[in-house]
């Protein structure tokens, strides 16, 4: 079997069919990130192996960003703060959910923000899709992620 680029078949790609504009997503993938879903955060350690953990997300597709709120001393935020690649400062990192055989997947790169009114802003975001406040953490922090591909199967 040959390989095409962009094809299911190559290493590091996925099929075009599952490939989303992750600034103008079709309405079903929208939805399903609006949907409440546990998710997961994939970050690398500094040898390079994926560390996985569960976290809430929520996308915005106009801003071209996903958030995730973390206390600051969680090895996330440490392994976000520790990379720095051809992008300067930050990490790339993915978030995933799934529900059966549907699944959304958001790439990009990473940053820590500590300004409270982002802070208070994705709060608010949270609440929305998950249908309660975070409870207060003076050790918040907010991990952005700059969204570069989407790919799914929401439906």
């Amino acid at each position: 079997m040959t390989n095409t680029p962009g094809t299911s078949g190559s290493p590091g790609t996925s099929s075009r069919k599952d490939r989303i504009d992750p600034r103008n997503p079709p309405a079903d993938y929208l939805s399903f990130w609006r949907e409440r879903h546990l998710c997961t955060l994939t970050t690398l350690r500094p040898d390079g192996t994926p560390h996985v953990v569960p976290v809430g997300v929520t996308y915005d597709p106009e801003a071209g960003v996903a958030r995730v709120l973390a206390r600051k001393t969680s090895r996330k935020v440490v392994h976000v703060l520790a990379a720095t690649g051809a992008d300067g400062p930050g990490a790339r990192v993915a978030v995933c959910q799934f529900a059966g055989r549907r699944w959304a997947t958001l790439e990009g790169h990473a940053e820590i923000k500590t300004d409270p009114a982002e802070i208070d802003a994705a709060e608010r975001r949270y609440e929305e899709r998950y249908e309660r406040r975070p409870s207060p953490n003076p050790d918040r922090v907010l991990i952005e992620i700059t969204v570069t591909r989407a790919l799914g199967k929401p439906r």
